[in-house]
């Protein structure tokens, strides 16, 4: 019995290394897997063409007891993460192991896409129902030109592709996505824009200052992209949102009222806004979204939207290294004993 144990173990990696070969499948047709070193981790390489001359390179995150599960059928939600190429500066395996070990949370798959080099093009907003892209200015140049292949490929090929080959609860309710600065951004749009694939949004630091019009200052506050979706909205979405923005993300107060624009920015997509005009343009909370903003990174569990400031959170990835481990914990926390 002994002798047959220690060969189980010795096989384990050789299994999982079975396993990720196994898992070549098509995306528009084409694939690639490779296992990394550690059997946990499975990288993959997947066609994108509608956006993307390259493959895109896709990382898996599997959680703990995964391989040994199998037999069980056991399944599990999953994280979709914009900016994977971030996850080693923002922490997420230490986060995971820190998490798991404290019982904080139950086991998700992680699934981190990275961005091609021209970010600016795929990470934006999109109109699903006319299938385009909804562009805005910056300092840069135009952002989001592509928002609405990259998005559809993500809600339409990549999780479905996913979910084929993964052991998941494929329901928009175990389906969370994530991003920071641009990916915020898109990850809302993603959420808003497929709520049936999605039924949860994490935004640190998102730039919901894409505005159609940069004439001005009061232009800019007049035509932000994001703001005008949600108060077109005629009805309120089935989703859950995480949006944190850092108190020292900047110094722009294009209005003058003493609140950073990063700051009021994300406040106004929540709470609704007055505009220099006169008009008012609503918020989550003027579409029936609970909003707790009281209590930090400790949210009501009742509420729809969890919206926090972190007072010393600056635009960079130490700041949203701090902010996953409450984001993973609201979104996949488990009940206090």
């Amino acid at each position: 019995m002994n002798m047959q144990r220690r060969w189980a173990s010795a096989l384990k990696p050789l299994r999982m290394l079975l396993l990720g070969l196994l898992l070549l499948g098509s995306v528009q047709g084409q694939a690639f897997a490779q296992v990394a070193e550690d059997p946990a981790i499975i990288h993959l390489s997947l066609d994108a063409k509608a956006f993307a001359p390259e493959q895109i390179k896709v990382t898996v995150y599997l959680p703990p007891g995964y391989a040994d599960n199998e037999a069980a059928n056991i399944r599990y939600p999953v994280l979709y993460a914009n900016d994977g190429q971030d996850m080693a500066a923002v922490g997420l395996r230490d986060t995971l192991a820190r998490l798991y070990a404290e019982r904080a949370i139950e086991p998700v798959i992680v699934v981190a896409v990275d961005m091609l080099a021209d970010r600016a093009s795929g990470y934006g907003l999109s109109d699903r129902s006319r299938r385009r892209s909804v562009v805005g200015g910056s300092r840069i140049g135009p952002i989001g030109s592509r928002a609405y292949e990259y998005s559809d490929w993500v809600a339409t090929q990549l999780v479905p592709y996913v979910d084929a080959h993964y052991r998941t609860r494929a329901s928009a309710g175990d389906r969370t996505v994530l991003g920071w600065s641009l990916g915020a951004l898109n990850a809302f749009n993603l959420g808003w824009e497929y709520p049936e694939v999605f039924g949860r949004v994490g935004a640190f630091s998102p730039s919901f200052w894409l505005a159609a019009d940069r004439s001005s200052p009061q232009a800019v506050e007049s035509s932000r992209l994001a703001q005008a979706m949600v108060d077109r909205a005629t009805t309120r979405k089935p989703l859950r949102f995480w949006i944190t923005v850092g108190g020292r993300e900047e110094t722009n107060d294009r209005n003058a009222n003493g609140v950073i624009d990063a700051v009021e920015d994300a406040r106004d997509l929540v709470e609704g806004v007055r505009l220099p005009n006169g008009t008012y343009e609503r918020g989550l909370c003027d579409l029936g979204y609970r909003v707790d903003g009281d209590h930090g990174d400790h949210p009501s569990p009742d509420a729809d939207v969890a919206f926090y400031v972190l007072a010393d959170g600056e635009h960079n990835q130490a700041t949203w290294k701090r902010m996953l481990p409450p984001f993973l914990v609201w979104a996949y926390g488990t009940p206090a004993k």
